[in-house]
């Protein structure tokens, strides 16, 4: 492609991607997919080869539907053995069933984790330093979106234990695993909805003013991206590639309930799950370099603001990174 091809392709992937909905959309998937596929038309794929993971070890958290099935799905066909990390377990293992049927030779295991239970993940992550030989990466997918403001056993509100706090504390937890790996990569499944939000470093457990879910989803959301370079530093020691992606829109059981007004709405142009875990398993699987700290959507870095309110300091920043530091100390 020529020079002028490449601009111009790099300037209608970004008018998707600031035009929000086309972008978000199955529609933004479908056009921007057709340029990873190689010349052997669309099931041909240079960055994902049938056996990309053959020999890997990669963890999933919330596995049992939406995403982190889908990505659970993708990551045993590329051929890695997958630990499926779930609350419930009766779920996680009808969620197996399905993988398994879509790939019988695939190596799949189901281990009990609560993400928002510092207890619960240290024992899932001694189960695990016991029965693995290493960890080549690690999926922080697990999500909730409460009704109603709530707290972890430890007394966090339960969206920033869950998508901020815990995800630290296990990855922090199998270090050890993830050191064994050739590249280790840790990747959060964050959301197009953090653009909304600032860092909210005066109030990070959300005590004052009206709770709402979504604002709290999006908050945390925000957290885990400023907080990237943070996590980088923190697990340089281990060459840990830490990077963060958001899905766009997608059909999953959580946004169903959680937000059936939005789902109604937009359902007809919703990502599948499978399109949604595309740069998950791509992040995971892909034999390219990648440089750490960067926020992902669609196989590609993506800007970390697009409104003027949302921009913080490092100051800011800093000042979060030391209130998650004491939270997560043992």
């Amino acid at each position: 492609m020529t020079e002028a091809g490449h601009a111009l392709r790099s300037m209608a992937d970004s008018a998707l991607d600031r035009t929000v909905v086309p972008g978000y959309s199955r529609v933004g998937y479908a056009l921007r997919s057709r340029l990873w596929r190689g010349a052997e038309g669309p099931n041909d794929d240079p960055d994902l080869d049938d056996g990309a993971l053959a020999g890997a070890v990669v963890a999933v958290t919330g596995a049992n539907s939406g995403i982190g099935k889908a990505a659970s799905t993708q990551l045993a066909g590329l051929g890695a053995q997958v630990v499926m990390l779930v609350r419930d377990t009766n779920k996680g293992a009808a969620a197996r069933d399905e993988v398994l049927r879509a790939h019988p030779q695939a190596d799949v295991r189901v281990e009990r984790c609560d993400v928002s239970d510092f207890d619960d993940v240290r024992s899932a992550a001694r189960r695990l330093r016991t029965a693995l030989p290493k960890l080549d990466a690690l999926v922080h997918n697990a999500g909730v979106l409460p009704a109603s403001r709530g707290e972890s056993a430890q007394g966090h509100e339960t969206t920033l234990a869950t998508h901020v706090l815990g995800p630290i504390v296990l990855t922090d937890e199998v270090r050890p695993l993830l050191a064994r790996a050739e590249r280790p990569r840790v990747v959060f499944v964050s959301s197009g909805g953090m653009y909304t939000q600032k860092l909210h470093v005066e109030d990070p457990e959300y005590r004052r003013g009206r709770y709402r879910g979504a604002t709290a989803y999006a908050r945390t959301k925000r957290m885990q991206v400023a907080l990237l370079p943070c996590l980088a530093e923190r697990w340089s020691g281990d060459e840990v590639t830490v990077a963060a992606m958001h899905p766009g829109w997608v059909d999953t059981p959580g946004v169903a309930r959680s937000l059936p007004g939005f789902h109604r709405l937009a359902g007809a142009i919703l990502r599948s799950p499978d399109q949604g875990a595309d740069t998950v398993t791509w992040l995971v699987a892909t034999g390219r370099e990648l440089s750490g700290g960067l926020f992902w959507h669609d196989r590609a870095p993506r800007p970390q603001h697009y409104l003027p309110g949302t921009c913080y300091s490092a100051d800011e920043r800093d000042a979060l990174w030391r209130y998650v530091r004491s939270a997560v100390q043992a």
